[in-house]
C-alpha cells in the first residue's frame, strides 16, 4: 500500500509540473496585451513599455514561468493586472466557497444516489424499478443551471423558504450559512445525483448475477444481507471510478452555479477575471482547478486499493 502510495504521489508530482507549463503558455500565446488591456487604448508606447516592465512580461517565457511557479510553490500568485492586489490570498477566500458548494453538491449526489440506485438494480423488473430508471434519465438531461434556477423559482420566490442568493461565512451566522447553501448544493447534487444512480444501478446489476452472491444466497442468505454482506464491496470499485469523475465534474459545474446563485467562489472570480482580461488571475484559478482535478484523480487511485485488496498486492 505504501508503494501504491508512493508511486501515486510521484505521478501527481510530474503531472502537476506538466500542467503547470501548459497552463502558462496556453495563457501567453493568448492574443492581447496586458499592459495595453490595464491602460487602455488611449495609453502612449512608452507608459505601455513601463507597464509591461512592471508586469514582468517583458522577459523571455521560460524566465517567466520560472518565476511564476516558484511563487505558487511558496504561495504567492503574483498580483492582479487590473486591481494591482494579490491573488493568492483572493484565491485561498474563494477556493474555501467553491469547496463547501463541491463537498455539499456531492454529498447530496451520493445520498440520492447510492441507496435509489441499489434499490433501482435489486427492483429492475419491477414497476417501481423501471420508474426510478426513468427519473435518473431524466435527471441526466437537465443541466445544473436549469435545476438551480427551477429550485430558485419554487422554493425561494414562491414558497419564500430559502434565500435565492448570497453568501454568509460559517464563523459569521452558521443558521444564514446553511440556509444559503442548500439550494446551491441541491442544483449541483440532483443532476449528479442522477447520474451516478445510473452506475450504481449497473454495477449492482453485474453483482447480482455473479455466482457467489448465487452461492450466498444458496446458503440461506436473504437477497438484502446477501447483497451487502458479499456483494455491495464488489460493486462500488467502478462506483468510485465515476465518483472521481463527477467530483471533477462538480468542480467545473460549481462556475455556472456560483453565477446563478451570487456565490463568490472560485467560478465567479473566473468569469470575472476573463472578462477583465485579467490574464494572470486566470492562469492562477485555472491552474488551482487542474491541480483539483488531479487531486481527486490521485486519491481516488488509493481508495481502489482501500475497497478492492487485490490491487495492493498488484
Amino acid at each position: 500500500m505504501l508503494i501504491l502510495a508512493l508511486r501515486r504521489l510521484a505521478i501527481l508530482a510530474v503531472s502537476v509540473v506538466v500542467a503547470s507549463v501548459v497552463v502558462f503558455f496556453f495563457m501567453a500565446v493568448l492574443p492581447g496585451d496586458p499592459a495595453q488591456v490595464a491602460l487602455g487604448v488611449n495609453a502612449t508606447p512608452e507608459l505601455v513599455a513601463q507597464t509591461r516592465a512592471e508586469f514582468g512580461i517583458d522577459r523571455p517565457l521560460l524566465t517567466q514561468y520560472l518565476d511564476w511557479i516558484g511563487g505558487v510553490f511558496a504561495g504567492d500568485f503574483g498580483q492582479s493586472y487590473v486591481t494591482r492586489e494579490p491573488i493568492g490570498p483572493q484565491l485561498l477566500d474563494r477556493l474555501g466557497v467553491t469547496m463547501w458548494l463541491v463537498g455539499a453538491g456531492m454529498a447530496v449526489a451520493a445520498l440520492i444516489a447510492l441507496p435509489l440506485g441499489t434499490v433501482a438494480a435489486v427492483w429492475h423488473r419491477r414497476p417501481a424499478g423501471t420508474a426510478l430508471s426513468g427519473l435518473s434519465q431524466l435527471g441526466v438531461a437537465v443541466p445544473a443551471f436549469l435545476a438551480g434556477i427551477i429550485l430558485v423559482q419554487v422554493f425561494a420566490v414562491r414558497l419564500g423558504w430559502l434565500p435565492s442568493g448570497g453568501w454568509t461565512p460559517p464563523n459569521q451566522d452558521a443558521g444564514a450559512f446553511l440556509s444559503g447553501l442548500v439550494l446551491p448544493a441541491l442544483s449541483l447534487g440532483l443532476v449528479q445525483g442522477a447520474v451516478l444512480t445510473r452506475y450504481v444501478r449497473s454495477s449492482v446489476l453485474d453483482v447480482l448475477r455473479e455466482d457467489y452472491l448465487r452461492t450466498a444466497r444458496s446458503k440461506g442468505l436473504r437477497p438484502y444481507p446477501a447483497l451487502i454482506r458479499h456483494g455491495l464491496r464488489n460493486a462500488a470499485v467502478p462506483v468510485v471510478t465515476v465518483l472521481g469523475l463527477q467530483l471533477a465534474t462538480l468542480l467545473v459545474g460549481a462556475v455556472v452555479v456560483e453565477r446563478v446563485f451570487v456565490l463568490p467562489g472560485l467560478g465567479s472570480m473566473l468569469l470575472d477575471s476573463v472578462a477583465s482580461r485579467d490574464l494572470l488571475a486566470v492562469q492562477g484559478i485555472v491552474l488551482v482547478l487542474v491541480v483539483g482535478v488531479l487531486l481527486v484523480n490521485f486519491l481516488v487511485d488509493l481508495l481502489y486499493a482501500v475497497v478492492d485488496p487485490r490491487l495492493r498486492g498488484s
